[in-house]
């Protein structure tokens, strides 16, 4: 994997809130609890999951326990000149992608320019942003149908 910071993508954060196999075996293996350098997120995840926690219903108790993993994250801001740069440069290399133009979601246009714009990785289950790894933004997939099965004690 390449070096640097770990910018999760939604999915990722999603996975983690549920707290089942994959979210778990994700929190190990890049040792999310333990990082020294807490991982990041942008604003726009933020307002990604609340929508989803809106939509799935989840109740108090997961809105509790999403509101103490939020606590835990570095949250970027999209406003500053370096991510509105990056977010041009990203649309570009969608654009340009080998094999044809790729489409992403604003959303997932904004998340990849505030990765590249921190100098992160983005950690993410959606192969949709591989077209832009190495360059413009280092992504690590993490396949989730590879989840280890965690067995009864």
């Amino acid at each position: 994997m390449s070096s640097g910071p770990l910018l999760l993508d939604t999915n990722i954060l999603l996975e983690l809130v549920r707290n089942k196999d994959l979210g778990k075996q994700i929190s190990s293996q890049f040792g999310l609890a333990d990082a020294v350098h807490r991982p990041l997120i942008s604003i726009v995840t933020v307002g990604e999951i609340w929508a989803l926690a809106d939509q799935f219903g989840l109740g108090e108790p997961k809105r509790d326990f999403l509101r103490n993993v939020l606590g835990t994250l570095v949250v970027l801001d999209i406003s500053h000149e370096s991510v509105l740069d990056a977010y041009v440069e990203v649309d570009r290399a969608c654009r340009k992608a080998k094999g044809g133009a790729r489409i992403l979601s604003k959303n997932d246009l904004w998340i990849a320019a505030t990765t590249k714009a921190a100098g992160a990785v983005l950690l993410t289950t959606d192969k949709d942003f591989l077209c832009l790894h190495p360059t413009p933004c280092p992504v690590h997939y993490v396949d989730p149908t590879t989840t280890k099965k965690s067995r009864p004690a």
